[in-house]
């Protein structure tokens, strides 16, 4: 999502990534070879890297430093609680790589609002004040859930400009209710100069608000942004097309729901916690999952909602949900219920400490004499033996030559490292293939092209598609550049009682 950033006199593009983009591969790489004169952010969940547990200071520090090396310039670093220990840990792992400090508040509450005071204006002035003698080079707001209303706005940014007139502020805000690009003008005009949007064919809902709109409505005042509006419509076009590729994992959100302001779930984990109701057989209970959340949300102290602290809400929510609780049967049943290991590990401290502590008696009765953390969850854990690490991957994985980027995305996310590196010896290097084939396969008769970006071309026609054999699998006859060729393929789609023993080695 690009965005204007107006410091001074010095106007830059920004190129913002999500927390997904890893370090790994070289997709970054050759965006930053195609770019070179565009920062690049990404999110930082301070402590906690861009994982959703605390990992050992030392992985949080090679993990910065190789997403500096390889490309990032700008580093938006959050705590999922607004915990400072958390955050400091990500700013001096940022500064230590040379790169730029947005250190951020998650938004929420509402501070139009006399009557919700744990998260005061005043809370949030006190925080920014933190964060800034921590020594951050911009300050960033994250609503992640569009709770910032445009009065709401206006208060908030009208006193941080106010405290601090020197300092960058970015604001960050998605558009489930539909005010965002009201808020955001808001923000603007309280002295914000970053603020988030995405183009049209991406905007609104629980995404963010739309660029073609906010640029429209400051053409032809003092905060005109000097976009091109025909630019922005051919952008809108190619990304309309882009959306329609994966219009099957498509949310049911067909239009603007206030109801977030009761609720409070970010716009990510919105679409996210529809499908895990619909997996889980909840799917015609989503509004009693969306109502629960709110209750879940106080029963754990009306915290902060962000990755991953937003899982243990929701966690909570489809636990109650399924479990046919409301918050006081599950008061009353605390001491002898199952709860879901992300509660029981919030209750246990291991996300950090929440403001304002944890509600008693019901941690007591979540966590049942289990150990607790009462300050950052990772200053506890030793360092991880790079060599050591290495020398288990290889083993594991003989034959291929581990990286560093390698090391540190294994030490991130364990499982889903190894799934990569045995999906790339079975199937090799997916990313070349069309994106739409990738996600639906090729119709039969129909062929595609394949760039393996080494000078050759592959003309892949689908010929045919067997019979369902006794095993599971169908024979699949296709050509490449004009030889013929057959694989056995299973289909996981089809419905057969097939008798398989797991290897104990696979290679075998």
């Amino acid at each position: 999502m690009p965005f204007r950033w107006r410091c001074g006199e010095e106007q830059r593009l920004m190129l913002h990534f999500d927390s997904s983009m890893s370090v790994h591969g070289s997709v970054l790489r050759k965006l930053r070879e195609k770019v070179p004169n565009v920062l690049f952010q990404m999110l930082l969940r301070g402590a906690n890297a861009v994982g959703y547990t605390a990992y050992p200071d030392n992985v949080v520090y090679q993990f910065v430093k190789l997403a500096k090396d390889n490309g990032v310039d700008v580093f938006r670093i959050f705590d999922s609680l607004n915990y400072v220990e958390n955050l400091k840990l990500g700013i001096d792992a940022v500064r230590q790589a040379g790169g730029i400090v947005e250190a951020s508040i998650s938004y929420t509450g509402d501070v139009s609002d006399p009557k919700r005071t744990k998260y005061s204006l005043q809370y949030y002035l006190d925080l920014a004040r933190e964060l800034v003698a921590c020594g951050t080079h911009i300050l960033g707001i994250k609503d992640m859930a569009g709770l910032l209303k445009p009065r709401a706005a206006t208060i908030l940014i009208g006193a941080l400009r106010k405290e601090f007139p020197d300092l960058p502020i970015h604001v960050h805000t998605h558009d489930t209710a539909g005010t965002g690009v009201a808020s955001m003008l808001a923000a603007l005009e309280a002295g914000a100069d970053i603020v988030d949007t995405a183009v049209d064919a991406m905007s609104g809902l629980t995404s963010q608000p739309s660029m073609g709109a906010l640029v429209s409505c400051l053409d032809g005042t003092p905060m005109s942004t000097g976009i091109s509006a025909p630019l922005l419509y051919k952008l809108n076009d190619y990304w309309d097309q882009v959306r329609q590729l994966y219009g099957r994992f498509e949310s049911t959100l067909r239009s603007g729901c206030s109801d977030v302001y009761l609720h409070e779930m970010p716009g990510g984990q919105y679409t996210n916690l529809q499908f895990q109701a619909h997996s889980l057989g909840l799917a015609t209970r989503w509004a009693e999952i969306k109502r629960a959340y709110s209750e879940a949300n106080q029963l754990l102290g009306d915290i902060v909602k962000v990755t991953p602290s937003s899982k243990v809400v929701g966690d909570l929510a489809q636990f109650m949900v399924q479990n046919n609780l409301d918050a006081e049967k599950l008061k009353a049943q605390a001491s002898t219920l199952s709860f879901p290991n992300s509660v029981v590990e919030y209750f246990q401290g291991m996300l950090g400490q929440p403001a304002g502590g944890f509600p008693e008696p019901l941690r007591s009765n979540v966590i049942r004499g289990k150990h607790t953390v009462t300050g950052r969850p990772g200053a506890s854990l030793p360092p991880l033996d790079w060599d050591q690490h290495r020398a288990a991957l290889q083993k594991k994985f003989p034959g291929v030559r581990i990286r560093d980027v390698d090391l540190v995305s294994s030490a991130l996310y364990p499982k889903v490292f190894d799934d990569y590196l045995h999906n790339q010896a079975e199937y090799g290097d997916v990313s070349l293939l069309p994106t739409r084939y990738f996600l639906v396969g090729l119709p039969v008769g129909q062929e595609c092209t394949i760039d393996t970006g080494k000078g050759r071309s592959l003309l892949v026609r689908l010929l045919a598609v067997g019979y369902l054999n006794p095993e599971g699998k169908r024979e699949v006859f296709f050509e490449v550049n004009g030889a013929t060729h057959t694989l056995k393929v299973e289909d996981k789609k089809a419905a057969c009682d097939v008798i398989t023993r797991e290897k104990a080695r696979p290679d075998v």
